[in-house]
């Protein structure tokens, strides 16, 4: 066998080898004759006629997402850039109007987005940018999905992924929530304050109720202890004034002697002469009869009064 039979056996083989075409998952291939339309083919292995058909194109099938940044202005002069995410996918059965009809898909949807976002942002405010981005991206994919149906296009789902105003504006509402925050903080505060105050004038009250109580209690019984000294002594044939004065002078004597063992008590004068018990026993009685006789001239006094 000569050359040129090797040779025509590798052409053959060439061309034998190049009518096949494997086409993957989740794709469509187009495949003209002599430049015309001739049919769509599915994954799996395909065939066509070698130097006569030919690919024109693969189409995916798969999910694809396009992300759109528009800057616009809002309805307060803020201007702000907003990032679109449009998620897009051929429709199988119309892949020849996607492949035929639109050229650049990308730029057309690109186009709409911009339309539609520029219409709807203008008309808020930037808070409400904020609070409404599920209705822009309501209104971008309800648009598209008008528009791309008829080149064979289905839009899966839009997203307004990112919302970036001016970097003074985004400063200027940093320092409006740290203010907010700093005003309740400064409530939560006061309030605390307030509580802190309310308990310890509460706890001062009930200190003082207490030591009242307290005071009276220990005068109660003083008063108790006196009275049974005076019962003791008058027992023993010593009369009330002599016992008063024993009692005065015994409690004089123990208030210097609980003075003076005292280490870091300050400097005080009282009268240390046996008579001084003696001396305030009679200006004690001489002040409580005093009082007696401005008392009842006084109630003598009230019932003239309501006489006349």
């Amino acid at each position: 066998m000569n050359f040129g039979a090797y040779f025509i056996y590798l052409i053959a083989f060439i061309v034998l080898f190049s009518s096949f075409f494997i086409v993957k998952q989740q794709t469509s291939v187009i495949i003209e004759r002599f430049g015309r339309f001739l049919s769509i083919r599915n994954s799996g292995l395909q065939m066509k006629i070698p130097l006569v058909d030919r690919i024109a194109g693969k189409v995916s099938l798969k999910i694809q997402q396009l992300d759109v940044i528009v800057e616009t202005k809002t309805k307060d002069d803020v201007f702000v850039k907003l990032k679109v995410s449009v998620q897009y996918v051929v429709i199988k059965e119309k892949v020849y109007e996607a492949f035929y009809k639109l050229e650049y898909p990308h730029d057309q949807i690109t186009s709409y987005v911009f339309d539609v976002v520029r219409a709807e942002v203008p008309k808020m405010k930037l808070d409400d940018v904020f609070v409404k981005k599920d209705d822009i991206a309501i209104a971008v994919k309800r648009e598209l999905q008008e528009a791309m149906l008829d080149y064979g296009y289905d839009i899966i789902k839009t997203l307004v992924t990112d919302i970036d105003p001016d970097a003074q504006v985004k400063a200027a509402m940093n320092r409006i929530n740290a203010s907010e925050r700093e005003k309740v903080a400064a409530q939560y505060e006061g309030d605390a304050a307030r509580i802190l105050i309310v308990e310890k004038a509460k706890a001062e009250a009930e200190s003082k109720r207490l030591q009242g109580q307290g005071i009276a209690d220990q005068r109660r019984e003083i008063a108790r202890g006196l009275e049974e000294s005076v019962e003791v002594l008058n027992r023993v044939g010593i009369n009330s004034q002599e016992a008063s004065a024993l009692i005065v002078v015994t409690q004089h004597y123990d208030t210097l002697q609980s003075i003076g063992e005292a280490t870091q008590s300050n400097l005080i004068l009282l009268p240390n002469s046996p008579q001084a018990g003696s001396d305030m026993l009679n200006n004690m009685v001489a002040s409580f009869s005093a009082s007696n006789q401005i008392g009842e001239a006084m109630k003598k006094n009230k019932k003239d009064q309501e006489k006349s």
